[in-house]
């Protein structure tokens, strides 16, 4: 769920070619296997904590949100540098820039495996995050660069790296799970490391990507930080620092409005939601992101904590509902492409909202396979929605603002499920079934205000 998006940002730039002082003969499988490699990675950690949470605590405490702070950091890092990272990709070069992301990303993971105690490990997080949004738009950027001149090749090599991201979200529960069973915690981490050095090596194939000059908003970029991180804070830990973290949330975010009303290139061009589309998409991303990644926030604590499963088992519980969203991440985009993105969302998003309903009746007695089964038609209603939106929304804007676009949506997804999971912690922290049922609410009636939104959205193109 958090990349099958990222796709529509393949076509939106000319392609990298090699520098013409290069002296490596390219190899485009190996560059697509070392770009797929370190986003999948990426992708992969962003869901693999969530199994191995209750562990961490046992190993350095912290309660409910200590665990939130080990989840958002890093999405919230991953998010608000995404929208800047694209174009330092493009002024420092997408090698460059890509193998700095995979050292930054691999001394990360070690720092997060070796962490004495929570805060260190919250750190390292952080610097996991800001390394995976330096890797993303690079790493997209060298699959483009590995076929400058077939068109074919190129849209075959964009959707394997797309796959990549979505089979990386479906696998990180389990994974999170084994890991933690047969290892540590500390092996989600750890495993991080053989994996980016053999995509370093890989990457001594790839030709060096030429540099390009690009706009940085760095006022923008800075408000935007500070006002989601101060937010976050907020939520998490409440009290009267919380309430000192909002004042400084709402400061950050009234500069970050008027930095970006006089910015020639900002960060976010706040003229895109005047589009009643892009406002829809958004929204409707922002939605889809709360619930899906709050509940497997929420239900990965819920498994082990109120059900008193092992790691692995709450992880497998999770494999029905993620096994299908590759599958049905396709089905959605033919959807979208014969009859318009509007109508797959109106099916996606009411369906995500009645499985909400559906769990609202589950305790600690519920049993595994019914509680399994009923994940289910969650991750399909999400499945079917994002493609669509995607999709509405790069045909809102034009095709020189589609990159830009694209990068918005991704990072409010991102921050949606990154706040999403800091609200629930703090419901479930006051009582956790009761805590559950209201955040299942809270999804469901997001859901519900944007499928009516929907209504309103233009239908889009529709195409053969």
């Amino acid at each position: 769920m958090a990349t099958h998006h990222a796709t529509q940002t393949a076509e939106l730039r000319p392609a990298p070619g090699p520098s013409p002082t290069g002296t490596r003969r390219p190899s485009p499988g190996l560059t697509l296997a070392a770009a797929l490699l370190g986003f999948t990675l990426t992708c992969l950690d962003a869901s693999v904590v969530n199994v191995a949470l209750p562990s961490m605590e046992d190993t350095l405490g912290g309660g409910t949100a200590g665990l939130q702070w080990v989840v958002d950091s890093y999405t919230l890092a991953f998010a608000a540098l995404m929208l800047s990272t694209g174009a330092l990709s493009d002024r420092a070069g997408a090698t460059r820039t890509y193998a700095l992301g995979l050292t930054v990303f691999a001394l990360a993971s070690a720092a997060c495996g070796l962490a004495p105690n929570l805060p260190v490990l919250i750190g390292a997080r952080v610097a996991q995050g800001v390394a995976a949004a330096v890797m993303l738009p690079a790493s997209l950027a060298l699959v483009r660069q590995a076929y400058p001149d077939d068109a074919v090749k190129r849209a075959r090599a964009v959707a394997l790296w797309t796959a990549g991201g979505s089979a990386a979200v479906a696998v990180g529960p389990v994974a999170g799970g084994v890991l933690t069973t047969v290892w540590d915690w500390r092996g989600i981490f750890f495993v991080n490391l053989p994996l980016t050095a053999v995509a370093l090596v890989l990457l001594v194939r790839a030709p060096r990507s030429e540099r390009r000059p690009a706009p940085l908003d760095v006022p923008g970029q800075v408000t935007a930080t500070v006002a989601l991180a101060a937010l976050a804070f907020a939520v998490i830990e409440g009290g009267t620092t919380g309430l000192v973290a909002l004042g400084v949330a709402v400061a950050a975010g009234v500069a970050f409005w008027r930095v970006e009303t006089r910015q020639a290139h900002p960060v976010v061009p706040l003229g895109l939601f005047r589009d009643r589309t892009v406002a829809i998409a958004v929204a409707a991303g922002g939605a889809v992101s709360v619930a899906f990644y709050g509940m497997v926030f929420v239900f990965s604590l819920f498994f082990q904590q109120v059900q008193d499963r092992s790691a692995l088992s709450a992880g497998l519980m999770f494999l029905p509902m993620t096994g299908l969203i590759a599958v049905t991440n396709i089905v959605a985009g033919k959807l979208s492409a014969r009859f318009g993105p509007r109508l797959p969302m109106l099916v996606g998003q009411p369906l995500a909202a009645a499985a909400l309903l559906l769990l609202l009746p589950v305790d600690e007695t519920t049993p595994a396979p019914w509680l399994a089964a009923l994940l289910v038609p969650l991750a399909l209603g999400c499945a079917l929605t994002v493609p669509p939106l995607t999709a509405a929304m790069m045909d809102a804007v034009p095709a020189e603002r589609a990159g830009l676009a694209a990068g918005v949506l991704n990072a409010a997804r991102q921050v949606a499920g990154g706040l999403g999971i800091a609200a629930f912690g703090a419901l479930i922290a006051g009582g956790f079934v009761t805590g559950m049922r209201v955040s299942l609410l809270i999804s469901a009636g997001l859901l519900v205000v944007t499928s009516v939104a929907t209504v309103w959205m233009r239908p889009g193109p529709r195409r053969a």
